[in-house]
């Protein structure tokens, strides 16, 4: 069975950070690329950072560049996020996604919550 779960959200005020995780199963970990989304309420579900396999290449959204790190432990089979200097604007939850890239089959966990306010 495929699972992707996600955890270490919560409340953190403005200028703090979080770490994520999103721990997989059920499937080839190091084959797939992974993703970290978020979606704030009314708002369209926004890219944050991507991986790929085998953690040599990463991206990010030009509004986390210089404050989050995508990184990923393969042996662990674990995505993580760091996110530091967060703002009131990075309140969102947060899913990852795995993504097999040849055949482009997707895995999504079911999100964890940030919130970021004083």
């Amino acid at each position: 069975q495929v699972r992707l779960v996600e955890s270490g959200g919560g409340l953190v005020q403005p200028g703090g950070s979080l770490r994520l995780s999103c721990a997989a199963s059920g499937f080839t970990f190091s084959a797939y690329a992974m993703t970290w989304y978020r979606q704030a309420p009314g708002k369209e579900r926004e890219l944050v950072a991507h991986i790929d396999n085998t953690g040599g290449s990463t991206n990010y959204a030009d509004s986390v560049k210089g404050r989050f790190t995508i990184s990923r432990d393969n042996a662990k089979n674990t995505v993580y996020l760091q996110m530091n200097s967060l703002k009131p604007e990075d309140t969102a939850v947060y899913l990852c996604r795995g993504r097999f890239p040849y055949t482009s089959t997707d895995y999504w966990g079911r999100g964890t919550q940030v919130t970021v306010s004083s």
